[in-house]
Parts: structure tokens; C-alpha cells; sequence
């Protein structure tokens, strides 16, 4: 379902700063900080301020609209409709390798039955290191 339907559903404005940033969002393949957010956003509307991009930001991941993870202490938000996937990321080279969502399958049952607790991994990030580093400091 599109973030514009979801916004109007749940009783949201679409303002032209929240359009813009859906469209952003949507239209941009790759993870984006919200640093990137921000400067896409100026680039095309001058004059938003940060606050504004930034509430909207909050905004979309309680609507449903985007996932917001961590990652290198930067924020990290992609939209819903890229659904559920994971990153491995090499803490020596920085490179990042995107694993399936089913990868959490097992510890998710596992933690269910134990503790009768039900994990919702929607974004997750691990730093690691990676095959080619750990042959270079082997």
C-alpha cells in the first residue's frame, strides 16, 4: 500500500513537504540517512526546515510508511514496500551485505517458545567482519 494512501487512511495531511519526502523515499533505491533525506528535500523545496523533514520522517515510520535502523551512528530509513531485509556490515572495510529476512526465522521461534515473547525484526544491522578482512588478517 503506498505511504499516500496510508497517510490519508490514518487521517494525515498531505502537505507538499510530506509529498516530497514520500516521493524521495520511494523513489530512491538505496538506503538513505537522513542527512541525504534532508539535502534531497532543500535541493527541491529551499527554505524546509530540518525539523520539519525530521518530524516527517518520525511521522512515516509510526504510520507504517518506512523502516528507520542504525547504522555506522547514522539513521537509515527505507519504505516498507522494499519490505523486511538485513545488513551485514564489515566494521574494517565498511562493506555491507544485505541478507534475507528468513534468516531470524529460527531465533525468533526459538525466543518464542522460551520466553512466550515475540521479536518484530524489521531492520536489523550487524557489524561484523567480513570473509575478505578476516583473510587478510589471517
Amino acid at each position: 500500500m503506498s505511504c499516500v494512501v496510508t497517510l490519508k487512511e490514518k487521517g494525515f495531511k498531505l502537505t507538499p513537504q510530506r509529498k516530497l519526502i514520500v516521493d524521495i523515499t520511494h523513489s530512491t533505491e538505496a538506503h538513505l540517512t537522513t542527512e541525504k533525506i534532508i539535502g534531497y528535500v532543500q535541493e527541491r523545496m529551499p527554505g524546509i526546515h530540518k525539523s520539519t523533514i525530521y518530524r516527517t520522517l518520525e511521522l512515516l515510520e509510526k504510520a507504517g510508511c518506512v523502516y528507520k535502523s542504525e547504522m555506522d551512528n547514522q539513521s537509515i530509513y527505507h519504505h516498507i514496500e522494499e519490505g523486511h531485509h538485513h545488513h551485514l556490515v564489515c566494521h574494517n572495510c565498511g562493506k555491507t551485505i544485505a541478507c534475507d529476512e528468513d534468516i531470524f526465522t529460527p531465533v525468533e521461534r526459538s525466543i518464542g517458545e522460551k520466553y512466550g515473547f515475540h521479536i518484530d525484526f524489521k531492520h536489523v544491522v550487524m557489524n561484523g567482519v567480513c570473509q575478505e578482512c578476516q583473510g587478510k588478517t589471517g
